[in-house]
């Protein structure tokens, strides 16, 4: 239960300040800014790393268990609780979000400024960049070292920073699902679902041929 509470708090505490920072931009004309959002991501990953990964991992994020599980680092029959955690909080949040700011009307909701292909493709493309790097700097007894807070949360940063403006860089199923039920924004979301499994689930394969014979 602890290692579920972890996963309930810390994606609470992702939305809340993720789409949070969206909402407030949105409120304020801008002031938080593009740069301000994706700096906003990369931070709030960095901290809760550093402050549950001991506990939980600190997954945060359903493709990231997912991908956990089928590499074998998450054991199968934690899977539903970690998924079910994280939708959880994540759904507290934008309730929260929705009392706070009650005339927003996207919350944060991840929409693709283009075609969906073209923001599936990205989504794939980012999740596989992020599970790949996660994959390597949370191995063994890395996982709570000194950089991997720094390089998962870098990470997390520079893509919502350079295709957050097209398909709004989510990478997470939990982080799209919740502000799309609670603003109502369905349209377009089995993509943000889709699309961040199937780019973390690539990135087994491809780090299992990357890494060294000693680790594998």
């Amino acid at each position: 239960m602890k290692k579920y509470s972890a996963e309930l708090i810390g994606t609470f505490i992702l939305v809340f300040c993720g789409t949070g920072a969206m909402v407030i931009d949105q409120q304020t004309g801008g002031q938080v800014s593009h740069v301000g959002v994706a700096i906003t991501w990369g931070l709030v990953v960095m901290s809760l790393i550093y402050s549950i990964g001991d506990l939980s991992g600190c997954h945060i994020n359903p493709a990231v268990s997912i991908a956990f599980s089928l590499s074998g680092r998450l054991k199968p029959q934690l899977l539903p609780g970690y998924i079910a955690s994280q939708l959880l909080g994540a759904l507290l949040a934008s309730l929260l979000l929705r009392l706070l700011f009650p005339t927003c009307s996207l919350l944060g909701a991840t929409l693709p400024k283009g075609s969906e292909i073209q923001s599936f493709t990205l989504e794939l493309l980012l999740t596989f960049f992020l599970m790949l790097v996660i994959l390597r700097v949370a191995h063994g007894s890395k996982e709570n070292g000194q950089f991997a807070g720094i390089a998962i949360g870098a990470v997390v940063g520079l893509e919502a920073l350079f295709a957050g403006p097209i398909c709004g860089a989510s990478m997470n199923p939990a982080r799209s699902i919740a502000p799309a039920i609670v603003s109502g924004n369905l349209n377009h979301l089995w993509l943000y679902i889709m699309a961040p499994i199937a780019g973390a689930a690539l990135a087994i394969p491809v780090c299992k041929y990357l890494a060294p014979k000693t680790e594998q």
